[in-house]
């Protein structure tokens, strides 16, 4: 029927809803946009409130189940869609090499879980177990892919390492396409609508071909080139992402806002999403975002890895914990450097804490958005840094009697690491800092402390790997078992 980019699927969607939908539609390419097709799709294809009777992702990949719920007639009236939803279905051994690719680009982007899923695949294309790499003299030989990527292949182990803690093991995929592909040329009952969502595929495979004779191809692929073309392309895909995120928030990016962010962020779909998505919140009432909101809320994380450690203890997210120790020990940092931030990250949430159990931390409420946070809490942090303030003047006059009077009362302001609007012309940092302070208990805190107080003795005084002690501490602050 029809092989579309994917800047033209709001047009088929609205000429479908018209002229009817195609039977079977494949999105491949990248992830954020074949998810945000799969989504879009869905909803024009299933009425909103219907969604969990009349649509049914297959979230394992097997296309048998698949293809018996798309055989099997609805009880309710309407469209009957079945979707699975990262199919595997194109993967063969000749993509071997383009799966190691993708788990270290996905390494790279420091996201661990996406980097797993790659290295699995590949691992279930050539038929082997976690075990048969383990070594790392080995893996050159078994994976049989680039050189370069695999001299080097240090990078490997904290993929593996997150298998194991997950449990996590390859599955050599079944060929599943030639029935598939005669499913798809045999066709569904009317009404009736599968679609695959991919990352990869191969026009030249016969189950490519029947589908685009039989229904509707969404080409979501992107330009990963620096030709201007392509940088061309790049942006305006950014752009779209930035117009359908905005359109409901009635806000608009300033054109130095936009070149800010890809500045910062470069060509990354997901991290450009969420980035503005924190931006929305920012902002609050206003309707513009400007540069230097941007300069206020983002930061150049690729540059800053302590800063992404410290945002992962804070968001008990154990794989980038595990990540940033790995990247910033290859990285030569200091283990002391690395225990004495996560040391303050834990510090700072205790203040944090001591704030919300504070009688002035009723101001605070789970989910309070930014401009809220601004009106209400704000000057109950303000009153409390001020009564804070007077504490330590009183504590310090009753320990040092001899210090009278205004110089002796200037001493006693209070100090850094207790206030916390250190800066108030930009307080997002801290609202940012209460949010995940939510997640933690103060006994929880405190038995980080002493943990972290342990490794650090332990880094002094003994010869065992510092790469152990550091993970050994964050595994058991994360998980929530620090005094265990």
């Amino acid at each position: 029927m029809a092989e579309i980019p994917y800047k033209e699927l709001a047009v088929h969607l609205r000429e479908a809803g018209e002229k009817g939908f195609s039977p079977v539609y494949l999105l491949h390419g990248e992830e954020v946009l074949y998810k945000t097709a799969l989504d879009a799709l869905a909803g024009a294809l299933v009425p909103r409130g219907k969604k969990s009777l009349q649509y049914e992702p297959v979230t394992d990949d097997n296309v048998y189940t698949a293809l018996e719920l798309i055989n099997t007639f609805s009880l309710m009236p309407g469209a009957k869609v079945v979707a699975l939803p990262d199919s595997r279905i194109f993967y063969a051994k000749q993509d071997a090499g383009t799966f190691l690719q993708k788990a270290r680009d996905a390494f790279d982007e420091k996201n661990i879980p996406k980097a797993a899923r790659f290295f699995l695949s590949l691992l279930g294309l050539l038929g082997l177990t976690l075990e048969d790499v383990s070594e790392p003299e080995t893996r050159e030989d078994r994976l049989k892919g680039d050189a370069d990527l695999l001299r080097d292949g240090a990078w490997l182990d904290p993929i593996i390492d997150h298998c194991r803690d997950k449990q996590l093991s390859p599955a050599a995929p079944k060929d599943q396409s030639q029935d598939l592909q005669k499913a798809v040329e045999k066709g569904f009952p009317e009404n009736h609508c599968l679609i695959i969502a991919t990352d990869m595929v191969d026009r030249r495979r016969g189950l490519y071909k029947a589908i685009a004779a039989a229904g509707t191809v969404v080409d979501c692929s992107t330009p990963r080139g620096a030709r201007k073309a392509d940088k061309e392309a790049q942006d305006a895909i950014l752009r779209d992402r930035e117009k359908t995120l905005l359109a409901d928030s009635g806000k608009r990016l300033e054109p130095a806002a936009h070149a800010a962010m890809v500045q910062r962020i470069g060509f990354d779909l997901r991290t450009f999403a969420s980035s503005l998505e924190k931006l929305i919140q920012f902002v609050g009432d206003r309707d513009r975002i400007t540069a230097a909101d941007v300069d206020a809320v983002l930061k150049r994380t690729r540059q800053d890895p302590i800063y992404e450690l410290t945002g992962a203890i804070a968001d008990r997210n154990l794989d980038q914990a595990l990540f940033f120790i790995d990247s910033l020990l290859t990285a030569g940092l200091v283990p002391l450097q690395i225990l004495a931030a996560a040391v303050n990250q834990i510090r700072r949430l205790l203040v944090m804490r001591a704030f919300l159990e504070s009688p002035h931390g009723k101001a605070w409420k789970k989910g309070l958005p930014y401009h809220a946070f601004q009106s209400a809490v704000i000057p109950a942090l303000k009153a409390y840094d001020a009564e804070l303030g007077e504490t330590l003047a009183d504590w310090e006059k009753q320990l040092a009697p001899e210090k009278e009077g205004k110089a002796g009362r200037q001493a006693a302001a209070p100090s850094s690491d207790l206030t916390i609007l250190k800066n108030q012309k930009s307080p997002y940092p801290v609202y940012l800092l209460l949010q995940r302070a939510e997640r933690f208990t103060t006994p929880e805190l405190f038995d980080a402390l002493e943990l972290l107080s342990d490794a650090d003795r332990r880094l002094k005084s003994t010869g065992q790997n510092p790469r152990i002690i550091l993970e050994t501490a964050l595994i058991r602050i994360i998980r929530g078992n620090a005094s265990a």
